[in-house]
């Protein structure tokens, strides 16, 4: 497995799903900071399945991908790596996505898409997403091509 804080080697991403695209190449015609900075998406999660299935069908579109494997590894990276998106599990240990998202909120000049997922049912939570500023609120399972669908609309 490749170190969490580094994007993910060509190596490491073959072993994301079989027939998945391996290319996390963007855009034809963007200069090089564009191609990878508007395609970056940081995923933090602790479930490395949900991880491994975001992970194939986003690279599978063409997105670079970064993973945390919980909230305080999360924060760092997105504040040392600055992605375009950031699709954060609500219940995770060291620290929430709760927190997570308010911290983002608070810190951030110019804010960074957040979906937040969860397998939580409960409306206050959505509510309490809501009011920190999540762009999307997907509840588990969720079928992939919503999650594509959600990142294609929030990333144009």
């Amino acid at each position: 497995m490749a170190d969490a804080s580094q994007p993910e080697s060509p190596k490491s991403k073959s072993a994301a799903a079989p027939g998945a695209s391996q290319s996390s190449s963007p855009k034809a015609g963007a200069s090089p900071a564009q191609k990878t900075l508007g395609r970056r998406i940081l995923l933090i999660d602790d479930d490395v399945e949900i991880i491994e299935s975001m992970r194939a069908a986003l690279q599978a579109k063409g997105y670079e991908i970064l993973v945390a494997r919980d909230g305080n590894q999360g924060l760092a990276m997105a504040e040392r790596e600055e992605p375009a998106l950031v699709i954060l599990d609500m219940m995770m240990p060291k620290r929430s996505g709760f927190l997570v998202l308010e911290r983002l909120r608070r810190t951030q000049k110019d804010p960074t898409r957040v979906i937040m997922i969860t397998a939580n049912e409960g409306s206050r939570h959505k509510a309490y997403a809501e009011m920190l500023g999540v762009d999307e609120y997907l509840r588990k399972p969720f079928a992939m091509d919503r999650l594509i669908e959600s990142v294609e609309r929030l990333l144009v």
